[in-house]
């Protein structure tokens, strides 16, 4: 039995760095969103070249997070995860110190490489703790790929509308910054390692085969699906990703394991989390353009953004309320019963949805239950993927899980956003989509809920590796300091 990370700080403090990470990570990824429109006009750029700011950190996002947690399973998961903040602190000050598209664009990049903190954190926690706090606390740092997003609209749309646009990323820099020390002080370093060659073909493979796909998807509405860039990127990273997963079978050390992530309950949840990622991004874009759009619209309810952004975050709080709710359901449960509740309650909310959006209390309440479920799926998700991998592969085994995530709302972002571009009208002055635009983005969200459900329900029972963390079941004052 390899040594484990013992520490004299009570595990809430350890559980407390990590999720407060996640959130830092995940508030990256809406940070722009209250100030997108206005971004051709703050950096002097075009419209057509403005959304790369956005599409390089979900880029970089969904290229970074398997790699770094295959190099925090061979290095140290609180090494890598702390590069990757001082990552995310350069790119926020990079950000924060630029006005020009170019070095805005460099700088997304470096802070969507931290979203790899999330499944190192939750790795982590499988190293550190015991086996009856596991649940729970991977249920909060999970839930803050959501909750970082829900909370920070509204503190990006307040710091957006009263001071300049790159007090945004002082705000970030400083989250990160503050990650950094909190790290270094509180969470233990791991003797865990799996001795293995860097398979830096490996790295280099699905790093050109997903920025091709994601290029090809984050940006065919705009360029038309059947424009040759279009194709050529799809194409390209298609063929790329075959030819990696060829060399990835056939070597030593592989970046990504695929005999294992192809066991049935690995492959299985990783598609279910594709499932519920589209599905949490189908609210995302309909409750924004619902709220926001004018009264006169026939379908919008004229809120401000500030007012938009606090009827949406109460769904990351209840992401986060229901945490140790969905800890300690799987502990008694398990998590395939838990996942299934989980897209189910989201399946539902979109279902209410669907009858129920004419006044702005009725997406409140239907954005809180979404957050329930979106709560309970991803307490659910990572704890199938550790007990269906050794504890030697659980940073690469989650990185590849929180790919899938992402991957399925980079579709469900080219999917809905060339559905809601078909039905554009003008109405009482103002273009934007039709009602039946969003009953169909809310439909195609019920659609992936149910798909979610169907492949939890398919996940097979598996051989239960043992939890590494188990033997920390020592008391507190018997640990040694790392």
């Amino acid at each position: 039995m390899p040594d484990h990370p013992r520490t004299t700080r009570p595990y809430g403090f350890v559980i407390a760095v990590l999720a407060f990470a996640g959130l830092g990570a995940s508030f990256m990824q809406t940070i722009l969103i209250p100030i997108q429109p206005r971004l051709p006009q703050l950096l002097h750029a075009s419209g057509e070249d403005t959304p790369w700011v956005i599409t390089s950190t979900l880029i970089a996002a969904a290229i970074c997070t398997p790699i770094a947690g295959r190099l925090g399973d061979m290095y140290g998961k609180r090494r890598i995860a702390m590069a990757l903040l001082l990552l995310q602190a350069a790119g926020a000050i990079l950000a924060a110190l630029s006005s020009a598209l170019i070095p805005l664009i460099i700088a997304r990049v470096l802070q969507g490489m931290a979203a790899g903190v999330i499944p190192l954190g939750i790795s982590i926690l499988r190293d550190v703790l015991p086996a009856k706090r596991l649940g729970s606390a991977v249920a909060l740092v999970s839930a803050t790929l959501g909750v970082g997003g829900a909370l920070g609209l509204p503190l990006s749309a307040l710091v957006a509308e009263n001071f300049d646009w790159h007090a945004l990323f002082w705000v970030a820099a400083g989250i990160a910054v503050a990650c950094f020390l909190l790290y270094a002080v509180f969470v233990p370093a791991s003797t865990m390692r799996t001795p293995a060659r860097l398979d830096v073909v490996g790295i280099v493979g699905l790093s050109l085969g997903l920025i091709g796909v994601l290029i090809a998807i984050s940006r065919g509405s705009e360029w038309g699906w059947g424009d040759t860039r279009t194709l050529g990127f799809l194409i390209a990273g298609i063929v790329v990703l075959l030819a990696w997963g060829f060399l990835e079978l056939h070597i030593t050390d592989p970046l990504v394991d695929l005999r294992v992530s192809a066991r049935g309950a690995v492959l299985l949840t990783n598609l279910a989390s594709a499932a519920m990622g589209f599905a949490l991004f189908a609210s995302n874009v309909v409750f924004p353009q619902l709220l926001e759009l004018p009264v006169g619209t026939g379908i919008g309810l004229g809120l401000s953004l500030v007012a938009a952004a606090l009827v949406l975050a109460p769904s990351g709080v209840a992401m986060m309320a229901i945490s140790p709710i969905a800890g300690r359901l799987e502990r008694l449960r398990g998590p395939k019963p838990l996942l299934i509740a989980g897209a189910g309650v989201i399946g539902i909310s979109y279902a209410a949805a669907i009858l129920f959006h004419a006044e702005f209390w009725q997406i409140l309440i239907v954005n809180i239950l979404l957050g329930v479920g979106v709560g309970l799926g991803y307490a659910a998700m990572p704890a199938l993927i550790m007990q269906a991998v050794p504890a030697s592969e659980t940073g690469a085994a989650n990185g590849l899980n929180a790919l899938m995530r992402s991957l399925g709302t980079s579709i469900a972002s080219a999917v809905i956003g060339a559905v809601l571009a078909q039905s554009v009208t003008t109405s009482g002055g103002v273009t934007g989509p039709t009602e039946q635009g969003f009953m169909a983005t809310l439909a195609m969200g019920l659609g992936a809920a149910l798909l979610c459900v169907l492949l939890a329900v398919l996940i097979p029972r598996t051989k239960k590796f043992p939890e590494t963390a188990a033997v920390l079941e020592a008391p507190l004052e018997d640990a040694v300091s790392a």
